[in-house]
């Protein structure tokens, strides 16, 4: 099967939202590729001579009236999304190569800046469909998932309820009124009114001194905890699992001489800089991503085993934490979502929290933008959770954290 059907349901209350997919061709050498405004047909830019040229052709898809659904049909693409926008269409553009310069969260000059719009990121090739919705680097448009197979089995990610980035940015507002430690900048309006809610990661892109010192007194705590006692973290691949202890107030394993220095806030909320930075070394970035998202949920001091010995209730407890992920979390209908980039990270055989739907025999892809409602055909189908055996949790870990700098590597962004 060459192509995949997509059914597309405006929820949003609004009957002016358009959808745009974008990816890499893997049947036509890796082509960018977008589709036209019919949901059919495929297009395939050319390089430009000039940056910022505008496309060729009308990708905007028009969903019609709230409540209705578009079938889309899409060729085998990689590192693909599956974008919204709502009450107005987006601006794409390309540079010389061509490169597709996306919509940015983070860059207030962007075109569609102070527009209501949303993605989430799939990829599908000869071995499966994987879909996931994102709130990684920003939160603004509830998107649910329903992927059915040619057994007729569903798999689901109900999301975010109608409402939810109220919601969000109500909660942020608390947690700085609590903590001070500006939670509420991550909130981005427009009019007077809740626009996005950003991730810590995009918040101190917008503003380099925001939560520049927040993580430093638990990772001092981490680092005394583990000069007695031994961290053990599970690869959850053929290195199986490696311990270490501080030493020259350093975090050093056993195995290859890897170490860590103490990672800043920064690096802990971008999981891709600093001591967490990626290293091309396959042992250590399986570490890395293990380190980095027992951070961002706090669990080191409580869970010496990262990530075998972890508890989802246990995530966010510790006062200082990421409290965004936490909000998501709690916020999405059945607690799932990528909220940083290695949130599928998880103890072998544990529940997934990262919001993802993958099967290699898909029949149909159900995308709902809006929320879930009452009369929602997706609401009514049961929710199995999934558990992750250690060879996925491995294979989704590593293109969670790694898929942003692919995507650089074929897309350029507006604000890069």
């Amino acid at each position: 099967m060459s192509t995949l059907n997509f059914a597309l349901v405006n929820n949003t209350g609004s009957d002016t939202v358009y959808a745009y997919i974008t990816g890499l061709a893997i049947d036509n050498n890796n082509a960018l590729f977008l589709l036209q405004a019919d949901g059919q047909t495929a297009y395939y830019p050319t390089s430009p001579s000039s940056t910022i040229t505008a496309l060729a052709q009308n990708c905007a898809i028009p969903l019609g009236g709230s409540g209705n659904s578009k079938t889309v049909t899409i060729p085998h693409l990689a590192g693909a999304r599956l974008w919204f926008s709502l009450n107005a269409q987006l601006t794409f553009y390309l540079n010389p190569g061509p490169a597709l310069v996306e919509p940015s969260s983070s860059n207030p000059s962007d075109p569609n800046y102070n527009i209501y719009w949303d993605f989430c990121e799939f990829t599908w090739n000869s071995a499966e469909l994987f879909v996931n919705i994102s709130m990684v680097d920003f939160f603004c448009l509830p998107i649910a998932l329903a992927l059915e197979n040619t057994s007729g089995v569903v798999q689901t990610v109900k999301g975010l309820p109608s409402g939810a980035l109220d919601t969000i940015c109500t909660a942020l507002k608390t947690q700085h009124n609590s903590d001070g430690a500006g939670w509420d900048q991550l909130i981005v309006t427009t009019g007077g009114a809740n626009l996005r809610a950003v991730s810590p990661n995009t918040g101190i892109t917008l503003s380099s001194s925001l939560f520049s010192t927040y993580y430093d007194s638990y990772v001092e705590q981490v680092w005394s905890k583990y000069t007695s006692d031994t961290l053990t973290v599970d690869t959850q691949a053929s290195a199986g699992s490696l311990t270490a202890t501080v030493s020259n107030n350093t975090l050093n394993f056993s195995s290859d001489s890897i170490s860590y220095t103490k990672p800043t806030s920064a690096a802990i909320f971008s999981n891709s800089s600093g001591t967490f930075a990626v290293s091309g070394n396959s042992i250590k970035d399986a570490i890395t991503a293990r380190l980095a998202a027992a951070f961002n949920r706090s669990t080191l001091l409580i869970d010496t085993n990262q990530p075998d010995g972890e508890v989802v209730a246990d995530y966010y407890s510790n006062s200082i934490t990421n409290h965004y992920a936490r909000i998501c979390h709690q916020t999405a209908l059945d607690g799932r979502g990528y909220a940083f980039p290695y949130d599928d990270v998880g103890p072998s055989g544990g529940v997934d929290q990262s919001g993802s739907v993958s099967d290699g025999s898909p029949k149909l892809l159900t995308v709902t933008v809006g929320g879930l409602s009452s009369n929602s055909t997706q609401k009514s189908i049961n929710h199995t959770a999934t558990t992750i055996p250690s060879q996925v949790n491995q294979k989704q870990s590593v293109f969670g954290g790694l898929k942003k700098l692919v995507r650089r590597l074929s897309c350029s962004n507006s604000d890069s």
